[in-house]
């Protein structure tokens, strides 16, 4: 069997869908995107799909060294998101060629079903109360918000004063045991960091995802030492190698790799097998479409330390089109009880509706975050 040619398309809400067809007629999806830079991994993407051509897309561990190693210059987001597309996309053609779902190459599942979340909130979180209590209702049995709005430095106990409101809304409509991921996306500094992860301690939360930015994990140290609160990171780590010095240094509970930033499906079952080692918990950060979340499922059904899946439908970027609309059969993705059953189905076990995705690619997106500026003007982070 050879590649024999690829297509991608740039889809709404902010998605990158990828198909690469074979001699044999078996065909594959992967989602190779980073999220305000579609057109930037696009490039990406054909620059490495020039060697794929005429090649047997089955050695795919041999594919992704070329894809790393054949370049002096390599990781980063671009190109570790291009890599992560073509993988996933090789492993769905490999499942489906051999008639099995992706997780049986991989050594079969170590679980039926993994627990998911729903986002509340939206960018600068407010009636989130309600918000929780509309998802709870739903039976999803854990959410995850933004904690605040944009920081500086030192900022005002006013802001801090405004999260903890927030997530005692949530507590107050959802009760003491509903899981409560607080999300800092980076825009809290160390200074601010340390303060709101002593003061969310009554509230109980899951975890707090991204205290400070992964440039300065360093500064893990100081707010693990601060707080008995897990604290989560990695959404914007994109290798084993990346993640090495964060497992070494021990002051990470959970990891939080995304399969279409990180490498794809080669990359994240060794990144969640390394934390294992480590006693370190994994829930893969997966925003985005129907085959990014695939793709976390076959791996999370094959990682012991998987407890939890991040999911976009319902999420406040899913403007336009959401998570289930490029799906032949939306129920592969059925939320039942707080839970998702891993797909069975041959490849990542979904089935993507072309004639949808050849519509929408119509349409296109040059989706961007957007810029923040704090009161003196100076740059926020979003």
């Amino acid at each position: 069997m050879k590649i024999t040619s690829y297509e991608l398309f740039q889809v709404p809400p902010r998605w990158l869908f990828l198909k690469i067809e074979t001699d044999e007629g078996v065909t594959g999806w992967g989602e190779p995107v980073i999220e305000g830079r579609a057109a930037t991994v696009k490039t990406a993407v054909d620059e490495l799909m020039n060697y794929l051509i005429g090649k047997d897309p089955l050695q795919i561990e041999d594919h992704w060294n070329v894809m790393y190693r054949s370049g002096f210059y390599r990781g980063g987001p671009i190109l570790m998101s291009a890599i992560s597309g073509i993988d996933q996309a090789l492993w769905d053609i490999k499942g489906k060629h051999l008639g099995v779902p992706v997780h049986q190459l991989l050594g079969g599942k170590a679980r039926e079903s993994i627990k998911v979340y729903s986002w509340i909130g939206g960018d600068r979180p407010s009636d989130v109360g309600a918000a929780a209590k509309a998802v709870v209702d739903q039976g999803f049995k854990a959410i995850k918000m933004n904690g605040t709005n944009e920081l500086q430095y030192v900022d005002s106990y006013e802001k801090i004063d405004r999260v903890l409101e927030n997530v005692s809304a949530i507590r107050e409509a959802v009760g003491p045991y509903i899981g409560i991921g607080i999300d800092f996306h980076g825009r809290v500094h160390k200074p601010m960091a340390k303060i709101l992860a002593k003061e969310l301690e009554p509230f109980r939360p899951m975890f707090i995802e991204e205290p400070v930015l992964p440039e300065n994990n360093e500064a893990l140290r100081e707010i693990a030492n601060h707080t008995v609160i897990p604290i989560a990171t990695g959404e914007r780590m994109y290798s084993k190698w990346d993640f090495k010095k964060l497992l070494t240094d021990g002051y990470v509970d959970i990891i939080q790799p995304d399969l279409s930033h990180a490498g794809g499906i080669t990359e994240n079952k060794k990144i969640l097998s390394m934390a294992e080692a480590f006693d370190v918990a994994a829930a893969p950060h997966c925003p985005l479409g129907p085959i990014a979340l695939a793709s976390c499922l076959q791996v999370d059904a094959t990682c012991h330390n998987a407890f939890i899946q991040e999911q976009s439908l319902g999420i406040h970027y899913n403007q336009g089109s959401d998570l289930l609309d490029y799906l032949e059969d939306a129920s592969v993705f059925q939320y039942e009880d707080g839970y998702v059953a891993i797909p069975d189905k041959p490849g990542l076990g979904i089935e993507i509706n072309e004639a949808h995705v050849r519509k929408m690619a119509e349409v296109g997106h040059d989706w961007k975050n957007p810029v923040w500026r704090h009161k003196d003007h100076s740059v926020a982070e979003w």
